[in-house]
């Protein structure tokens, strides 16, 4: 295919994040776009159309809606798999009939422990890493809302440095209004992301309270403070350290009594929803041990959304 050629993309999916960027691709006419998705949103979606509602735009968009034996050996370029941790397993099954053998398989879950599990099921050199950055949820009706201002995503390879294919997709992405940026060291910046995100799950729902209500408890900035810097030294000496300046910047956060900002896992626990307790804290918690740092802290919040996990209906 010339590079001139618009990529074929399929997206696991029609839920918040998958709908929202592959929407965006749709709607901006950058790339040819397939959802991968089960009967029911397939109606829906034929129905209704794919509904966006965000600050950056409406959009209620006609797409491509196939189910898993319609897209059986599809070979896209790119495969946008958007998948919660929780349904992993699942989501590898799902696309396994669709992935040719050119497919590049882009991520877009929280943490880490995904990049090894889709390795091992196709290839370290298939997968991409990635990284969102934005607001989302999608309502009892379908509709994909967009709940703030930035609309984040950022591409590279596992081993570092830009190659054609991830500029390739940056093009398009950007075309498409979201802004995309193709890193150099994704690993690093994915590291990044889980030190914050641990932090802010952890935390959040430790206390079951947003950061400025634990700030303004006592001794509760300094135990937000000694969370994160215990994840800071863990991804240092998994070889990703992070910037000081960029920790300081999260200190001022988490010691912000003004701050109303919450993790979506508290959200979640909120709502009785699933949480990614296992790919989030348990995978941090396994790093901060291996480094032989003082667990305390995090084996708390593990445990405590281990509880909540035991205590929600079984399917």
């Amino acid at each position: 295919m010339s590079e001139a050629a618009k990529p074929t993309i399929v997206c696991l999916g029609a839920g918040a994040v998958g709908g929202y960027f592959g929407g965006r691709l749709v709607e901006h006419n950058a790339a040819d776009v397939t959802f991968l998705v089960r009967e029911r949103r397939q109606a829906e979606l034929d129905r209704d159309g794919l509904r966006i509602e965000s600050p950056c735009g409406n959009a209620v968009l006609r797409v491509e809606a196939r189910t898993k034996s319609e897209l059986a050996g599809a070979a896209p370029d790119y495969l946008l798999l958007t998948a919660k941790a929780y349904h992993l397993e699942g989501a590898i099954a799902d696309i396994a009939p669709v992935v040719g053998p050119h497919t590049t398989i882009v991520p877009l879950l929280n943490g880490l422990a995904h990049m090894l599990r889709l390795n091992a099921a196709f290839g370290a050199q298939r997968v991409i890493g990635g990284i969102v950055s934005l607001q989302l949820r999608q309502r009892a009706d379908g509709v994909i809302e967009h709940l703030n201002d930035w609309q984040f995503i950022t591409i590279g390879e596992q081993q570092g440095g830009l190659s054609p294919r991830v500029e390739r997709l940056q093009k398009a992405l950007a075309k498409s209004g979201v802004a995309a940026v193709a890193s150099p060291e994704i690993m690093q910046k994915m590291w990044e992301k889980l030190v914050m995100l641990a932090t802010l799950a952890g935390m959040t729902t430790l206390m079951r309270a947003n950061l400025g209500e634990i700030a303004s408890a006592p001794g509760g900035a300094e135990l937000s403070v000694r969370m994160l810097e215990t994840n800071a030294a863990a991804a240092a000496h998994a070889g990703y350290p992070v910037a000081l300046s960029q920790l300081d910047d999260w200190r001022r956060l988490f010691t912000d009594r003004t701050s109303r900002f919450t993790a979506s896992m508290l959200a979640d626990m909120n709502r009785n929803s699933p949480v990614e307790a296992d790919h989030i804290l348990g995978y941090m918690l396994e790093r901060v041990r291996a480094a032989g740092l003082d667990a305390t802290l995090l084996a708390a919040a593990y445990a405590n959304a281990k509880v909540y996990e035991a205590r929600q209906p079984q399917p």
